[in-house]
């Protein structure tokens, strides 16, 4: 991992290895598993960010599942507002359906909070949030 990663002008030092990234993909897919064995789990997918993650987890998902997304803001720039805002919201009832939220970096937690409240309100079975970094 002693390369450098140039993005715009900056350049950048890699602390995780891809192994370890696919190695922890593999890890919450076991754990998903083991946690909607006798469900058909809804994977909500919070986009733009979470694409790539979700993607390297369906590849070890192989359980029955759905997918939908979501698309949220909280930014201007790169600061938190700190109000989240939806801008695409779910297009299906979720009423009474085991929802996994898929996220790939938890920062302040007001995205999963948005999330989780919405679901809460819609009639969710259960909410489990996957996530492959908290910052």
């Amino acid at each position: 991992m002693g390369e450098l990663i140039t993005l715009n002008d900056k350049q950048f030092k890699p602390f995780i290895s891809q192994q370890q990234l696919s190695e922890a993909v593999k890890k919450i897919a076991g754990l998903i598993h083991e946690d909607f064995k006798n469900e058909l789990p809804l994977f909500l997918v919070v986009l733009n960010g979470a694409f790539m993650f979700a993607s390297d987890l369906m590849k070890e998902i192989n359980i029955p599942c759905e997918m939908s997304f979501v698309k949220t803001s909280s930014y201007n720039g790169i600061s938190s507002t700190g109000h989240v805002e939806l801008l695409i919201g779910l297009d299906q009832s979720v009423k009474g359906k085991s929802v996994v939220i898929v996220e790939d970096i938890v920062e302040t937690g007001l995205t999963i909070d948005k999330l989780i409240k919405e679901l809460k309100d819609k009639q969710v079975k259960q909410i489990k949030v996957a996530t492959i970094l908290m910052k």
